[in-house]
């Protein structure tokens, strides 16, 4: 069996596995679950940057346009559907992004990331100030539906968090296919010597265009669902404290492989949910003290402890 084919065969084998434990986890577990799965696909967006050599500070920019496209159709045109309007929440994302990266392509470095995180700003100030928008309070969202099923209490937490579930399994199985793609390979050379790679004949800044659409894309799609399963959208989706919290995470997860932006998101989560419990004063300071030692000991993430137990099982292999 090749590497690919091994790793799709985990990678499934723990979907049926988180999706058929979920009955048997209390309510609060499914919760935190879904929304560490929801913003492990900003993460995942983050991921396909960071290979090219570039960070988002404003990937809540995307983030809070997927939630506010769930929110304000499910207001204003009273779509309840939860399959579409997730769909919607990545589109509308996805043609943002898409926009903003003519923009964004250009720039490099510490430009590309204040740029992103200026205009994540920019959106945070519209929905303060714009009161039809919920102002600094933001708006409920109705309870969805599941092609006209209409589940409630446990029942709903569940089918988002299984909706949840879907959404990652293919997104981390698209994202997969695009690493092993040309443009996906071409991460590393543009990131080490992005001359060379223009005489070859080929245009990185339409290659990183494409990875600020991708990457967009998925935020979108982390946005609404993470906005379903809260209930509630507000302007601090758009806020910089938000797309720290999800460059904390690639810190966290690295940029190995796929599986790692969801293990980091659900570690991060699960790390600042007991942080809080135990140390409701001083765990911003827990979770600084974490990012500090997995900056030291582990550099490339949590994703390259599986490579290093790898390699130490083939050194010890006569």
């Amino acid at each position: 069996m090749t590497m690919v084919g091994r790793h799709h065969l985990v990678g499934g084998l723990m979907f049926l596995i988180a999706a058929a434990a979920a009955p048997a986890l209390p309510e609060w577990v499914v919760s935190l679950a879904t929304i560490a799965f929801a913003n492990a696909l900003v993460v995942l967006g983050l991921v396909v940057l960071w290979r090219v050599g570039l960070v988002s500070f404003g990937q809540a920019l995307y983030y809070c346009i997927g939630a506010y496209t769930v929110a304000l159709t499910a207001r204003w045109a009273g779509v309840t559907d939860a399959f579409l309007l997730v769909l919607l929440g990545g589109i509308g994302a996805g043609v943002v992004a898409f926009l903003v990266g003519f923009l964004l392509a250009r720039y490099r470095e510490i430009f590309f990331a204040m740029l992103s995180l200026a205009l994540s700003m920019i959106l945070y100030g519209v929905l303060v100030k714009t009161e039809s928008l919920g102002s600094t309070d933001g708006f409920t969202i109705s309870t969805p539906t599941f092609l006209g099923y209409a589940p409630h209490r446990e029942e709903l937490g569940l089918s988002l968090y299984w909706l949840t579930l879907a959404v990652d399994a293919i997104g981390a199985i698209l994202v997969g296919a695009y690493f092993r793609s040309v443009s996906g390979s071409l991460a590393a050379p543009i990131r080490d010597n992005e001359i060379r790679v223009e005489f070859l004949g080929v245009s990185v800044t339409r290659i990183i265009h494409v990875k600020v659409a991708i990457a967009g894309i998925l935020g979108g799609f982390g946005g609404a669902l993470a906005a379903l399963s809260i209930g509630h959208v507000d302007p601090n989706m758009a806020y910089w404290t938000t797309s720290g919290g999800f460059v904390f995470v690639t810190i966290l997860a690295g940029a190995g492989s796929v599986a790692a932006a969801f293990v980091g998101s659900l570690a991060f989560e699960a790390l600042r949910s007991f942080a809080y419990d135990v140390m409701p004063s001083l765990w911003q300071m827990t979770l600084g003290s974490v990012l500090l030692l997995t900056i030291l000991f582990l550099p490339d993430g949590l994703g390259s402890l599986a490579a290093r137990l790898r390699r130490r099982g083939e050194a010890n292999t006569p």
